[in-house]
């Protein structure tokens, strides 16, 4: 097992225990693939960003401070829009909200903060070609649940918990042969799935499972007119084939599990 994947564990494993005891194990796996995605979708902006401030000289955090700002994020804006499908602002992101939780003092509250983004995550996505793929992605993400503790500063202490575990997994976004979110769910749905103790029947397929399968359909070819996965589950392998080949016309998956529908959204 890659070192990433052992430390992608250890740091599920550091969560759950957090959530032990606070809810039953199918609610704490949404919770826990809640913030996953949250914190995917930050590093995949902040990584974006990034890349196209780069003839400026400048970082996503840095435009902050910068006093053409406005002007800047509202170019990142339209542009994330049309190639992520999101937007959020360096404020907004998982790393800077984990790190002010984790500060204390005044600012260490973050929970009504943690909604606004969410809230704000959703309504970015409206009116524009992407919307349906980013529907509802935080349904079960209630920051108000009574289980996450009985007031307020519990809630907001577990939460930062969760968070700063979560936050020392690197996603490896960078790496086209990575598939952190698909690794992720599947160790959860292992380890935590159903209160009987029985495995859940959906898996994620190992990489070297997907390698092969990819070359099958693509060996010789540089095109294909399209390809689709029945049980597509986290999209690793639709990800692969347009990988191997030059050109899809169009890619089809279908996904029964919502949680699982909404990964393979996530690797899209």
């Amino acid at each position: 097992m890659a070192e990433h994947t052992r430390n992608l564990h250890a740091r599920l494993w550091d969560i759950a225990n957090t959530l032990r005891g606070k809810m039953d194990t199918d609610d704490f796996k949404d919770y826990i693939l809640g913030f996953v995605f949250y914190k995917y979708l930050s590093e995949r902006m902040e990584a974006y960003a990034d890349a196209i401030l780069v003839p400026d000289r400048l970082t996503f955090e840095e435009v902050e401070a910068n006093p053409n700002a406005e002007k800047y994020f509202e170019k990142i804006r339209r542009s994330s829009l049309t190639a992520l499908g999101f937007f959020l602002r360096p404020a907004q992101l998982f790393r800077v909200l984990t790190k002010r939780g984790n500060a204390g003092g005044a600012n260490a509250f973050i929970l009504d903060d943690l909604q606004h983004v969410l809230n704000e995550f959703e309504q970015s996505t409206q009116g524009i070609e992407g919307e349906d793929d980013f529907g509802n992605l935080f349904e079960d993400l209630d920051l108000t649940s009574s289980k996450l503790g009985k007031t307020e500063a519990d809630k907001n202490k577990l939460i930062v918990r969760v968070m700063a575990h979560l936050n020392q997994i690197d996603f490896k976004i960078e790496d086209p042969e990575s598939d952190m979110l698909g690794d992720a769910y599947e160790y959860l749905s292992g380890k935590f799935a159903s209160g009987a103790g029985k495995k859940a029947g959906e898996f994620h397929t190992p990489q070297e499972v997907v390698t092969i399968l990819a070359q099958i359909v693509t060996t010789g070819r540089d095109r294909l007119r399209n390809v689709y996965d029945p049980t597509c589950g986290s999209g690793s392998l639709l990800l692969r084939v347009a990988k191997d080949v030059k050109e899809v016309e169009a890619f089809c998956g279908q996904e029964m599990n919502p949680m699982m529908y909404n990964l393979s959204r996530m690797n899209g």
